[in-house]
């Protein structure tokens, strides 16, 4: 892996990562706030801070896929993995595994 390809992989590590923990936090602090405490805010702020990340990650898929070398099949498993809880965390996984580097 060349150092373009190295920063391209980084890049999307750390948004891909950023996206599942704020979609995690989403789901498993801010909407029971929401709906068991009465506390909207939480999903407010916190639903704006993942949608930003959500479009930041959809974004940076498809530049990371052309500049890895990605199959059709890996980029929709990126795409697909942004709606999935936990998704982005075992695309990581699975990525790392793949391409034999740490990143």
């Amino acid at each position: 892996m060349n150092a373009k390809q190295l920063l391209w992989a980084k890049r999307f590590k750390w948004i891909s990562l950023a996206e599942g923990l704020s979609f995690i936090l989403l789901l498993g602090i801010a909407m029971p706030l929401k709906y068991g405490l009465d506390m909207p805010l939480a999903v407010k702020y916190l639903g704006w801070l993942h949608g930003l990340l959500f479009v930041g990650y959809g974004y940076v898929v498809f530049p990371t896929a052309r500049h890895l070398k990605w199959s059709f099949g890996r980029t929709f498993f990126a795409l697909a993995a942004s709606v999935l809880p936990f998704g982005p965390f075992l695309f990581d996984r699975n990525l790392k595994k793949s391409q034999q580097t740490k990143f």
